[in-house]
């Protein structure tokens, strides 16, 4: 043992101690740093997709937004989450909403354009929202995933005054060019239009 070596006195411990027993209560207030609020949607969490898989903007001032696309992940919402993180990929979305509660994931700020719609005019005129699931598994396609994404959607809407109609509020396959089929047949597009209009 090193006799050269300061150990704290008998008094400084015991100091030490006292204030560790203080209540927080009782101790000065701590200026707490509040994070910058990331999401455009309040209810969405933000999970950030890579910034190589979509462009920096500053919508509606460089593109309009005239659009809201639904899409069907053809993945679970976690994979969905990790592809738009990988950088490899060159693809993600605005939002995406998980089947058995509709909690929904901002992954890239409205203000910049997604690569959702395999179409670049469509990309920068749009807000994609995914929507987990299969379009042959109409399972996947809860109430709860409904209604949140029909908040969401009107929200969008209210927004940038886009029509809450089938002319605006389109599916993938609806996309010019593109050779995707979702959101598939079973999705309710009745259902999902008098939503998006109800709230």
């Amino acid at each position: 043992m090193d006799r050269a070596r300061r150990f704290p006195s008998r008094r400084r411990l015991l100091q030490g101690a006292a204030l560790a027993a203080v209540p927080a209560a009782l101790l000065p207030a701590t200026r707490a740093v509040a994070r910058p609020h990331a999401v455009d949607y309040p209810l969405a969490e933000w999970v950030p997709a890579s910034s190589s898989n979509y462009t920096a903007a500053n919508r509606p001032s460089t593109y309009p937004i005239d659009y809201v696309i639904v899409h069907v992940t053809q993945e679970t919402y976690a994979d969905t989450l990790a592809i738009f993180q990988n950088s490899a990929k060159k693809v993600s979305s605005h939002y995406v909403v998980r089947s058995k509660d509709g909690h929904i994931a901002q992954c890239v700020r409205e203000r910049n354009v997604a690569w959702h719609a395999g179409n670049w005019n469509y990309n920068t005129r749009s807000i994609g929202i995914e929507h987990e699931g299969w379009v042959d598994q109409p399972e996947y396609f809860t109430d709860a995933m409904y209604e949140q994404s029909a908040l969401l959607t009107s929200a969008i809407c209210d927004t940038y005054d886009i029509p809450k109609d089938r002319k605006h509020i389109i599916g993938h396959v609806e996309v010019p060019g593109t050779d995707h089929t979702d959101p598939g047949p079973h999705w309710d597009w009745t259902r999902y239009i008098r939503l998006v209009n109800s709230v």
